[in-house]
């Protein structure tokens, strides 16, 4: 489902189901079989993915909404404490705002 930009508004359990979808691209289908994932979930305590994983779910996103939302950059404006806290919830408010935004 990469590279679908599309002008249509995702609401969030819909933002949700695309986060699960890369999810489950960067670190397997057998590996999210066994999870539990929620909004909640974060990305080094609950889905233990580690930076190249985080890279490549960033690179999804980026490739999915084009230029509709800058990740790496609201990424980047985050302390070391905010990273490793980082959970779906939070990116899903992300894109929903940057999307009511436009």
């Amino acid at each position: 489902m990469d590279a679908i930009a599309t002008n249509r508004q995702l609401n969030n359990n819909e933002i949700f189901d695309l986060m699960k979808q890369f999810i489950t691209e960067v670190i397997g289908e057998e590996f999210v079989e066994e999870m539990d994932i929620t909004p909640q979930s974060s990305f080094t305590k609950d889905l233990e993915m580690d930076s190249i994983e985080i890279v490549s779910f960033s690179e999804k996103i980026k490739t999915h909404f084009g230029e509709q939302i800058d990740f790496t950059g609201w990424l980047s404006a985050m302390d070391l404490d905010q990273l490793i806290n980082l959970n779906l919830e939070m990116i899903i408010n992300y894109i929903h705002e940057c999307q009511s935004s436009r």
